[in-house]
């Protein structure tokens, strides 16, 4: 009977690990079908060699590997001049890719993230993206075009998304505001996103959700990156999984928090902050604002199923151009998923049944009221002037006017012992 030689994790990523790293047995866990092109497979990241399933998989995900050198010549060899921005995991800089570098790789701008060897992730979270993107497809989740491991260096390829982070879009200072209906849009996007990854087959906990891990296409489609912190959900009889708590202070869920137990109520309760986002254009967490309003779920949430509270904390900078309605529902909606009982919130595919008919409303306000006061003298005789042309019409609806109070022909006031600006 012929048998199975493993796959290590350095046959598959380029040498990534030296041999004489000590050697983890890998864990045995089933194999299901989330595409027909190939299978998707749980594994334990933590150890150093890779089962022959997990190199079935990434063979048949469509994923590019790229040498060091060939994102030095796609990033002007990681110029200034490219650089997007940086987060936990590294800086991001902008490069362009065509069939030069691969045949029938689609000619397109590209966002090449670095890992930074200092940062807060590592070889562990660069690897899980690897993994679930490698996977994983659907319109509102960004799509892992390649990657690249050599030595210490490891790289994500992603698709270029052109409007950057809902974080940015959403808070930066001196920008115009996001319209409501965009706002609808980008929240049902996002929505769909986990939705997708909390019903697949092998059900997919996302832990890291916020703003800034919603990326933003040129039409403002809302897609969800980073997957460094993403798990695999529960199994069978199952309720959650144990891990250690990690996540973003402000969006994570208080349960997950206390108990270490993560579930797909803990992705929702994130969801129901991002709505509180959207609704007051405030962050989740602002250390800025009096100690009480630091913490935007703690603050807005008691003031959600009040509408006159609502209108409070709405964001000003909607100027009142929003779908009252709307608002009332995404408020209502947000306040569920808030719910400090998991099993009390909705599930993302409710969240969408919701969110899907706000995107229709038209009640929202057309214009903006603008009241001015001039203080200039003309503009006060011509108020004058108009005033008492309105006691004249009102006088002779009401027949009483006499005849010693008509103007003559040619005067250009009435004479009265009051203020010309005193009307009834």
């Amino acid at each position: 009977m012929a048998v199975k030689k493993k796959t290590k994790w350095q046959d598959c990523f380029l040498s990534c690990f030296k041999s004489d790293q000590k050697r983890i047995p890998d864990k045995k866990k089933s194999v299901y079908n989330i595409q027909p092109s190939f299978q998707r497979i749980s594994f334990d990241i933590s150890g150093s060699t890779l089962s022959e399933d997990l190199s079935i998989s990434l063979a048949g995900s469509n994923l590019h590997v790229f040498t060091l050198q060939e994102l030095k010549v796609i990033t002007q060899n990681f110029s200034q001049s490219n650089f997007l921005g940086e987060g936990g995991f590294g800086p991001v800089h902008k490069g362009f890719i065509d069939d030069k570098f691969r045949p029938g790789l689609k000619a397109q701008p590209v966002a090449v993230k670095l890992l930074d060897l200092d940062g807060t992730q590592g070889h562990r979270e660069w690897l899980t993206e690897v993994v679930f993107l490698g996977q994983l497809r659907h319109k509102n989740l960004v799509k892992l075009i390649g990657y690249c491991c050599e030595e210490e260096h490891r790289v994500l390829v992603y698709e270029y998304m052109p409007r950057g982070s809902l974080e940015n879009q959403l808070f930066r200072r001196f920008s115009v505001s996001l319209p409501w209906s965009t706002r609808i849009k980008i929240a049902l996007g996002a929505a769909k996103g986990l939705a997708f990854l909390h019903e697949a087959k092998k059900p997919v906990i996302y832990r890291d959700f916020k703003a800034s891990n919603i990326l933003l296409d040129s039409d403002y489609t809302a897609k969800l990156s980073d997957f460094g912190l993403a798990k695999d959900g529960p199994e069978g009889d199952d309720t959650h999984v144990s891990t250690r708590v990690m996540g973003t202070h402000g969006y994570a869920a208080p349960e997950y928090i206390m108990t270490g137990h993560l579930t797909a109520a803990s992705d929702v309760y994130g969801f129901g902050v991002l709505l509180l986002e959207l609704i007051t254009g405030r962050k989740s967490v602002d250390k800025t604002r009096p100690y009480r309003e630091q913490n935007l779920a703690e603050w807005a949430r008691p003031m959600l199923k009040n509408a006159w509270k609502l209108n409070r904390v709405m964001d000003p900078r909607l100027e009142g151009q929003y779908s009252e309605l709307g608002a009332q529902k995404m408020a209502s909606l947000a306040y569920q998923c808030l719910s400090h009982r998991p099993k009390l919130r909705p599930t993302m595919s409710e969240v969408i049944k919701v969110l899907e008919p706000l995107k229709d409303l038209d009640d929202m306000q057309t214009g903006t009221f603008v009241f001015s006061v001039s203080t200039d003298s003309d503009s006060q005789k011509e108020f004058s002037r108009e005033s008492l042309r309105s006691q004249k019409e009102t006088r002779k609806e009401n027949g009483q006017l006499h005849s010693r109070h008509k103007l003559h022909e040619g005067s250009k006031y009435m004479k009265s012992p009051k203020s010309p600006l005193s009307f009834t």
